[in-house]
């Protein structure tokens, strides 16, 4: 007769076995539907209409006539594409620029040990819970070349109609992107910093081997949101300068407006509509992809 003899250490209970075909550890897939059921209804499906609807002819009153690629091969053929395509380029790059280098040194200040650092974050949240509408207009009331508390003309000129969009817009979303990194950057390992300061590296030197290298991923988060942002700016564009001067600040959001509530042609806004999903959702995929953050490969690896 054979006797089985526990090795397992005394007081420590065994572990209940999980149910056969049980996936330990995962959540069942149901909990994901209220989240997919919101997505679907908000952005799916609007998405899949516009796409129609870029195949069409429409005033928004009688019924949609196909016309198939009509609206695509007018979108091609608009002499304002070039100009407003640029300009949408144009201030995605000087946006980006713009919110990454302020947010990211206001993040990584945030996240330290500073004196009064909870109530100075606080404050600088603000502009973000305010709608663009109203800092539009709010700008709009201080640069106003008549009216206005700084009348210097700033919205008169191509470049400074178009540098004060870029400016609004930071002074919008850099909160939110500061929020981001300071989470970030309290994820480093404050073993890093002490083992830099060991070697003698300064403050610059570990900011620049240490910190940015460490946020590598969450500058991949943030710029995918400002690039998507940036292609869809519309408010600030429509109450402070309304495209000017001239069609100087008229970039293609802009144009999507005036086609389909100014000239009432909703196939042709549609189409451009749908060309901006299209280009947001390339240029969002081709930086997960250069910067490897499809990978998902730990910063902390190894540690």
């Amino acid at each position: 007769m054979s006797v089985t003899v526990d090795k397992r250490p005394p007081g420590r209970p065994q572990a209940a076995r999980p149910a056969k075909g049980a996936r330990a550890g995962r959540p069942h897939a149901a909990w994901a539907l209220p989240g997919v059921l919101f997505f679907a209804f908000f952005a799916i499906v609007p998405m899949a209409l516009a796409l129609y609807l870029s195949f069409t002819e429409w005033d928004g009153l009688s019924d949609p006539k196909p016309v198939g690629l009509a609206n695509w091969q007018k979108l091609l053929d608009d002499p304002r594409l070039t100009q407003s395509l640029w300009l949408t380029v144009l201030l995605t790059v000087c946006s980006w620029a713009f919110q990454t280098v302020v947010a990211l040194l206001l993040g990584v200040w945030a996240a330290g040990p500073q004196r009064n650092r909870a109530v100075l974050s606080a404050i600088f949240f603000v502009p973000l819970v305010l709608s663009s509408a109203a800092i539009a207009l709010l700008f709009y009331a201080l640069l106003d070349p008549n009216f206005g508390v700084i009348r210097t003309g700033i919205l008169g000129s191509s470049s400074g109609a178009f540098l004060a969009i870029v400016f609004v817009g930071g002074w919008q979303f850099i909160p939110l992107h500061t929020l981001i990194y300071q989470g970030g950057a309290r994820q480093i390992p404050a073993v890093l910093y002490q083992a830099a300061t060991v070697d003698g590296a300064g403050r610059y030197r570990q900011f620049f081997s240490i910190t940015l290298p460490q946020l590598r991923h969450t500058m991949t988060t943030s710029s995918v949101m400002m690039i998507a942002g940036s292609l869809t700016y519309f408010e600030t564009v429509l109450l402070l300068t309304r495209g000017g001067p001239g069609t100087d600040t008229a970039i293609l959001p802009y144009l999507m407006y005036e086609a389909g509530f100014e000239s009432y042609d909703f196939g042709y806004a549609s189409a451009i509509a749908s060309f901006l999903v299209i280009a947001a959702t390339g240029l969002s995929l081709l930086l997960v992809r250069l910067t490897g953050f499809g990978g998902m490969r730990s910063t902390r690896e190894g540690m």
